[in-house]
This record gives C-alpha cells, structure tokens and sequence, in this order.
C-alpha cells in the first residue's frame, strides 16, 4: 500500500467520528419545544387506571369514571397537577372556568405531590375538580406520556383523547383550541 492510502485509512475513521460528533453536538444545542412533541394517545382510548383519593375518605379516580362522563354525554378534561407547580396555580382559574361549562366534566390527578398540601392548596384556589385521583408515585402520569405538570387532556364521549396540552392552559389557548374543540365535541 502507498503512503497516501496509508493515510486515507487512517484519517477516514477520525474523520467520520468529527464529523457524526460534529452533528450530533449542534442538534443538541437546538431549541426543542416540549408542547410541539405530538402525544402517541392522540385518537386513542384513555389508558386504563385506578387511583385512589387524596384521603382515606375520597373516593378517588378511575378509567371508569371517564368513561361513565362520556355516557352521559360530557367531554371530560384530565388535568395533571401539583400543589408545588408554579404554572398549576396560574392555569388554576382558567380550569375553574371550564369546569362551569355545562358540556365539560374536569378530573385532576394530584402527580407526585403530598396529599395534604395539595388539600391546602385547593381549599385556598377553590376545588373545580369532579374528583381526583393521588397519582403517588408518577404511573399514571407515565401511562398518559406526560413529561411534567400541568398537563391536560380532552377525551371525547367515546373515551378517546383528543387532545393533549402541555403545560398551563391560557386564554388564547382556550379561546383559540380548547372552546373550538369542545363545541365540535359536544354537538
């Protein structure tokens, strides 16, 4: 072998790795929205659950409560929230607005939070929720694909959710996304 391919072999590894090293440095430098990552549940049916209550005495929240919710005809939102989450005190009016629509049955599930701030914390905010479940330990909140709280889903009267919002809900989101979807929904 000559001298020249000697160095082409050489140099062809080195360069292959800068190169693929190269790529992969600058895409993580991207800016990447969470909120533009689609949810693998969109047109699915709600994934099957059963959570207990914030106390002993609450009832709790199952698949079967959202799925009993469309049969009597409501759309149902599930709001993942936490008493610690900052952007969960924001959205908090907003989803006590929508909980006053005649069509909208709204579910929360307390994600990885203790039960007794959480309580405080409604009995300051107020409590729109139907009812809640304690998701303790986050496996309800993986089974939804959800990357944090707030996070919150409409499921349509056949159990199927619709659509997915992360992150706090807004008044342009409502007025732009969530009323549309939820008049289209309850026709």
């Amino acid at each position: 072998m000559t001298l020249p391919s000697r160095r082409i072999l050489f140099l062809l590894p080195i360069l292959l790795f800068a190169g693929v090293a190269a790529y992969f440095l600058l895409r993580l430098g991207e800016d990447r929205d969470p909120s533009q990552i689609p949810s693998a549940l969109i047109d699915r049916p709600v994934p099957e659950f059963s959570l207990p209550g914030m106390t002993a005495t609450d009832r709790g929240l199952t698949h079967a409560d959202v799925m009993r919710t469309g049969n009597e005809g409501k759309v149902t939102i599930v709001n993942f929230f936490a008493s610690w989450c900052l952007p969960c005190r924001a959205e908090h009016p907003l989803l006590s607005e929508l909980a006053q629509h005649p069509n909208v049955a709204l579910y929360g599930i307390l994600y990885k939070d203790e039960p007794a701030a959480a309580a405080d914390w409604l009995k300051e905010l107020g409590n729109p929720y139907a009812a809640i479940g304690n998701d303790a330990k986050g496996r309800t909140g993986i089974d939804f694909g959800i990357s944090g709280v707030p996070e919150s889903f409409i499921v349509d009267r056949a159990g199927h959710i619709r659509y997915r919002q992360w992150g706090p809900l807004d008044q342009p989101t409502i007025d732009k996304t969530i009323m549309p979807l939820l008049d289209e929904l309850t026709k």
